[in-house]
């Protein structure tokens, strides 16, 4: 009976994240090609991504800018709606594009025994005299889209040689994926 029970709890991690990864993209895929109402399976996805990529060629000319800052203009103006596009645009821009803000991985020193926690530099300086030798560090939260900023000084945040998503993998994960993303810190 046991051995049943182990095996069931052994499949069942494996098939799990699978079944729940192909749900997940078969959804996307026949919901995009019910809304654009398309009768080959997977051309909504198709469809999406040359849409995507237009918009974000157009946006880098001219014309394309003035209009972003006209709409951008519109949704300042409805607050709950302000809120939300400003986050997510916050969000989005910190992992990708020219501004990118959790690029920086970096331990931080908590106390005297050496227990660290793990975040992305996000300010390196304050314009603040009291915060003069001090940096900001957001720290993701392990299974949440959460996190904390912390303010600390310069000599307790050590930064790290990883890659800035694959980092917030491994933190986002409770460190269950793979080490490569802290590999320098583990091999020294």
């Amino acid at each position: 009976m046991r051995t049943l029970t182990r095996s069931f709890a052994q499949g069942l991690l494996v098939l799990a994240p699978v079944a729940i990864t192909i749900w997940v993209v078969w959804f996307t895929v026949t919901r995009l090609d019910q809304m654009l109402n398309v009768q080959i399976p997977g051309l909504g996805i198709v469809i999406a991504a040359i849409g995507i990529t237009v918009i974000g060629y157009l946006t880098g000319n001219v014309v394309g800018t003035k209009l972003l800052s006209w709409l951008e203009a519109g949704i300042e103006r409805v607050p709950f709606i302000r809120i939300l596009y400003n986050a997510l645009r916050d969000l989005f821009g910190a992992f990708v594009g020219s501004q990118r803000k959790f690029d920086k991985p970096v331990a931080v020193e908590i106390n005297s025994h050496g227990l660290k926690v793990l975040g992305f530099l996000t300010a390196e300086h304050f314009d603040d005299p009291q915060l003069a030798d001090h940096v900001s560090v957001y720290l993701p939260e392990s299974y949440n889209f959460a996190g904390n900023l912390i303010v600390v000084p310069k000599e307790r945040v050590k930064p790290l040689d990883a890659e800035g998503a694959e980092f917030m993998a491994f933190i986002v994960s409770g460190g269950v994926t793979a080490m490569s993303a802290a590999k320098t810190t583990v091999d020294v």
